[in-house]
């Protein structure tokens, strides 16, 4: 028997807006496209059914013209506190299988703590490249509200 290694990560960042506008740039296709890929790429489409069992799909594009696609279905969605979501790649060689990502929206002094959970990282590389590509879209997300 094999069990899937769970290498979570848990990141938070204070961004300078509401929990119901955070809410809405996390969840809403015209927000979405601004922050939902490491920085210097680009995000060309995002799809969103944003209903418990609906499914989203953000494609990422590098520099060289490469799109990397994210794919996953809602399981909560609990405006503005909370929305938890499955995870995973299009692209076969990047595939890890299902995981979990929960976010957290708590009111802060100065605006959202953003409290995200990513679970169910099968290996220690993947978890390290999760890890980079969330901290880098949490900086453009930061960066819609700081006026920089």
């Amino acid at each position: 028997m094999t069990d899937k290694t769970d290498h979570a990560l848990r990141l938070t960042r204070v961004i300078a807006a509401d929990p119901e506008t955070v809410f809405r740039a996390w969840t809403e296709p015209e927000h979405m496209e601004h922050w939902s890929a490491p920085e210097g790429m680009d995000v060309p489409v995002v799809e969103v059914d944003l209903r418990v069992g609906g499914r989203f799909r953000i494609t990422m594009r590098n520099a060289e013209g490469q799109d990397f696609k994210a794919v996953g279905e809602y399981r909560i969605i609990d405006p503005p506190r909370r929305v938890s979501y499955t995870w995973d790649w299009e692209n076969e060689e990047f595939r890890m299988g299902e995981t979990l990502i929960t976010v957290d929206f708590k009111p802060v002094n100065g605006g959202t703590e953003v409290v995200m959970r990513h679970e169910l990282i099968p290996t220690e590389k993947f978890a390290a490249d999760h890890t980079h590509g969330w901290t880098s879209c949490l900086n453009r997300l930061e960066s819609m509200f700081s006026g920089s």
